[in-house]
């Protein structure tokens, strides 16, 4: 059996809840935040990444993380959990409120990486293409992780690949393949946020 290597990430607090950009916490490093649809397994892939079972909290009804999260790493980076889009069932007006909520969270000033969440086994939705473009409006540095990777054999991988590719554009090597119940893809994941730190600490960038 393949013995699980040590967690890279020593510590991990969670710091405050917040909407309105006056209530994100002070910080002059590089964040790493978590978005997509609700239910897409966020707060899962937080606690794998942190192997904190309870650090974000879960849960089984669609669209809980009404607040943008944060939680400070071995004192030295935040990673962000967003307000999750999509099926939940809440009204409109709510589902406006937690628009903004993120909208005005990437235009914000912050140097940050997003990390966009799509389901391994769905073809991605319209909001989940939205939200791309609200990316690449903004500008954002981003990346896409595949979630719940092991519901999928290699077989059924490589046909759903081949049908999300007729949505969306991209090369294996660039996507992350991740898997919170059984810590799949936390090694590659955790080494690129420690590079990109490193770079941004080195250059501002």
């Amino acid at each position: 059996m393949k013995k699980e290597k040590k967690l890279r990430i020593k510590k991990a607090d969670f710091v405050k809840s917040a909407v309105k950009e006056a209530d994100y916490p002070e910080f002059n490093g590089i964040e790493f935040s978590f978005i997509g649809r609700s239910n897409v397994g966020k707060s899962s892939l937080i606690n794998s990444l942190t192997g904190r079972r309870s650090l974000a909290r879960t849960s089984k009804t669609p669209g809980r993380t009404q607040l943008i999260n944060y939680f400070l790493i071995d004192n030295e980076i935040y990673f962000i959990d967003l307000p999750g889009y999509g099926f939940a069932k809440v009204p409109d007006s709510v589902k406006k409120d937690w628009g903004k909520t993120i909208e005005t969270y990437l235009t914000s000033k912050r140097k940050k990486i997003v990390f966009l969440l799509l389901d391994l086994r769905r073809i991605p939705s319209g909001e989940d293409m939205e939200m791309l473009k609200w990316l690449e409006h903004y500008e954002v540095e981003y990346y896409i992780i595949f979630t719940k990777s092991d519901k999928l054999s290699n077989n059924e991988k490589f046909r759903q690949l081949k049908e999300i590719k007729k949505k969306l554009q991209f090369d294996n090597e660039d996507v992350f393949f991740y898997s919170s119940l059984k810590n799949i893809g936390r090694e590659e994941l955790t080494d690129f946020i420690y590079k990109r730190k490193e770079e941004y600490d080195k250059t501002g960038e």
